[in-house]
């Protein structure tokens, strides 16, 4: 593992285009692996977790092209995957772990065995297993939850699925399903999550309703999605706006941001901190929408307050919730997330995580069964070293802890960045610049 140290900094100043959203990245490709025409995928993610998504697809059947400006896949058809030739290896990618089987289930006499890294191996399937066997589908998994596990493709039934907790994972898994099987495939969710899914399927002429909070889809021939461009990650951009906020006297621009609605909720949750983050947000809406808006923000360093983040927030910030937990150490009065549970089957558990971590840093901060209460007033961190656990958004929460910091921060596994944002340690230096 490699450490690097993260000393306290001057302030930050300048502007970065934010890197190419994952969870984008990694539907796109599936998308254009079920389309019956070539995809084009313009500013594709190039970070480990979706090289393992184009590896994934290869083994199935597509053939996949990287360009220096572009990702072109030509895909086997929404059933037509081939069997591969052994383990169909995910490596960290938990959202390739858990949408990719819902096309696989489709392929009626095919079987797929899916495995990954150690991490991988620690997070649960169950979540897509039960929906999809209730669709006919019959998933073998080790211990009965996790991987590696096996996908015995079949025809699949249409079913209406009460989801017991958001994840647009798991929603994104029965969706895919849907279109091979019988009938429409209804998914109720208890909260909204991100809906990346849903605009691609309808970009791509699948027709998608959304009604309150059910999103049904339709048993379908072929998808059709030629020309898809990815946004910037708001998530991976979090943690250089959680930089900009709390490092003193920083004045920072973010470029090409994806604000869809259904993933801002940390840039609500900064402005209720009283944070100044400011750019042009899409406002919700139950009309499924085919593009992904995007948007400039404008970041400045300022005091802080205290907040709660009630479980209807959860699902629209989950992967910036580790940053919440980092601005309640610099902020006035105390910082409560609640109905995070969701957190402990990350690629780490973000809970214990957080909470073990920033307090070796010299936070105040408790865990709850279903996240964290963080006591700031308003002193900061002392620092010290914090372990990444193999976890990319722990290794850019220490990264940004030890800029804010009064001595600074080691960070054990710094390496583990590169999943999602292999380019943050280079944009922090010439933000320092």
């Amino acid at each position: 593992m490699t450490s690097v140290r993260f000393e306290p900094s001057g302030r930050l100043r300048g502007a970065i285009v934010a890197p190419p959203d994952k969870s984008i990245s990694h539907r796109a490709a599936l998308l254009g692996a079920m389309s019956v025409e070539p995809v084009r995928i313009a500013n594709y993610l190039r970070a480990q977790d979706t090289i393992s998504t184009l590896n994934a697809l290869r083994a199935v059947g597509a053939l996949v092209e990287e360009h220096e400006d572009a990702v072109v896949v030509r895909g086997a058809g929404l059933r037509e995957a081939r069997e591969a030739d052994g383990p169909i290896d995910v490596g960290n990618a938990g959202t390739l772990m858990r949408l990719l089987p819902g096309w696989l289930a489709a392929q009626d006499g095919r079987t797929f065995q899916l495995d990954g890294d150690s991490s991988i191996r620690r997070r649960p399937v169950d979540r897509i297993a039960a929906p999809l066997a209730l669709m006919g589908a019959q998933i073998e998994a080790t211990d009965g939850r996790f991987p590696p596990f096996v996908v015995r493709g079949t025809r699949l039934r249409a079913i209406t699925y009460e989801m017991p907790v958001a994840s647009a994972q798991v929603k994104s898994c029965v969706l895919v399903a849907g279109l091979g099987a019988d009938g429409t495939t209804c998914v109720v969710e208890p909260a909204p999550s991100r809906d990346h899914t849903e605009r691609m399927l309808a970009g791509a002429g699948v027709a998608v309703q959304r009604e309150g909070l059910t999103v049904r889809v339709t048993c379908t021939d072929e998808l059709d999605a030629q020309s898809l461009v990815v946004p910037g990650d708001l998530s991976s951009a979090a943690f250089v706006i959680a930089a900009g906020v709390l490092v003193k006297g920083s004045r920072l621009l973010v470029r090409d941001v994806g604000v869809n609605w259904t993933r801002t909720g940390f840039l609500r949750i900064l402005e209720r901190m009283g944070a100044i983050a400011i750019g042009e947000l899409e406002e919700p809406s139950e009309t499924v929408a085919v593009a992904e808006p995007i948007s400039d923000i404008d970041v400045t360093a300022g005091p802080l307050r205290g907040t709660v983040v009630e479980p209807d927030e959860v699902p629209l910030a989950i992967d910036e919730l580790p940053l919440v937990a980092l601005l309640g150490c610099f902020a006035e009065g105390e910082t409560v997330v609640r109905g995070a549970q969701e957190l402990r089957v990350k690629e780490s558990d973000r809970i214990a995580g957080v909470v073990e971590g920033l307090r070796g840093l010299g936070a105040t901060i408790e865990a709850t069964d279903d996240g964290f209460v963080v006591t700031g007033a308003g002193r900061g961190l002392r620092g010290g070293t914090i372990d990444a656990r193999g976890d990319h958004r722990m290794a850019m929460l220490g990264a940004v802890a030890g800029l804010a910091s009064e001595e600074g921060v080691e960070v054990v596994g710094m390496e583990a960045a590169a999943v999602s944002y292999p380019g943050f340690a280079g944009d922090l230096a010439r933000l320092l610049g």
